[in-house]
């Protein structure tokens, strides 16, 4: 059985956030497979710069919270290129301060732990978010992703054909004490994922999420000190991932590799979950 150069050749895909970090890298490893990537950011900037690095490209400017504007930015794209054929809901933040310091109590607590055996210190990250946080967060992914789906979905049930995969995160699947409303975002795109997958079956559309681990990103850099060691020594492969393995591992939903997955959430986190 032979192996295809580019497996997407022909296909369009749509990647959300794809300005930087592990939208960017997604936008790279499509943009290699021969997919034509339209490159979605609420940055212009940013958008710009990764779709001038690749072969078939250009950018939209859109905040995936908005539903009139990703309708229209999902119109262009069909009105551009006549169909659509990957979606890649990548989009999303981190928090504010009410996360920055959520971070800072939980790696002092942690280094409490290891050097006293016990910690005064506590997170107290639900309490500090506020009711702004909690709206930006679930805006942006939960919000978004359905929004974004939503607008493909239009164009690919007409086609009878098409993929949509959602990032989530470890934390959807565990909890994160230090972001609960991050957690309670992406668990809620891990169950959205579910029953879009068993909505559109009937039309050939395929609907899969990723849910990532700790990687290394600029969002990522917040984590160090006594938490990133303690992470290190709990994952299994002993580091943090790389976006390209994050890239990875959707490209591989997206193809034909992936053609037997719907409804379905893969975790690449280096063995920090296993089940």
């Amino acid at each position: 059985m032979s192996t295809l150069v580019n497996p997407l050749e022909d296909k369009v895909a749509l990647v959300t956030g794809g300005g930087s970090g592990i939208g960017e890298a997604i936008c790279r490893r499509l943009d290699a497979d021969g997919a034509t990537v339209v490159v979605l950011d609420r940055v212009r900037e940013a958008a710009e710069l990764t779709a001038g690095t690749l072969r078939k490209s250009h950018a939209l400017v859109a905040d995936v919270s908005d539903s009139a504007a990703v309708d229209a930015a999902v119109s262009e794209v069909a009105a551009t290129h006549g169909r659509l054929d990957i979606l890649v809901n990548n989009a999303g933040v981190r928090g504010g301060q009410e996360a920055e310091d959520a971070f800072a109590r939980l790696d002092t607590r942690l280094d409490e732990l290891r050097t006293d055996g016990a910690a005064a210190t506590t997170v107290d990250a639900t309490v500090s978010i506020s009711d702004e946080a909690w709206r930006d967060m679930i805006a942006v992914h939960l919000d978004g992703t359905f929004y974004c789906t939503r607008a493909a979905l239009r164009i690919m049930t007409g086609q009878r054909s098409g993929v949509v995969v959602n990032v989530s995160s470890i934390c959807g699947l565990t909890g994160c004490e230090h972001l609960p409303h991050y957690s309670a975002a992406k668990g809620g795109i891990q169950a959205l994922t579910r029953a879009v997958a068993r909505d559109v079956a009937p039309y050939g559309i395929r609907v899969n999420c990723v849910a990532p681990g700790y990687i290394e990103t600029p969002l990522g850099s917040v984590i160090g000190g006594r938490m990133r060691a303690d992470l290190e020594e709990r994952i299994a492969l002993g580091r943090f991932g790389l976006p390209r393995e994050i890239a990875d591992t959707v490209a591989f939903l997206a193809g034909d590799g992936g053609s037997y997955f719907t409804g379905q959430t893969l975790s690449p986190n280096g063995g920090l979950v296993i089940s």
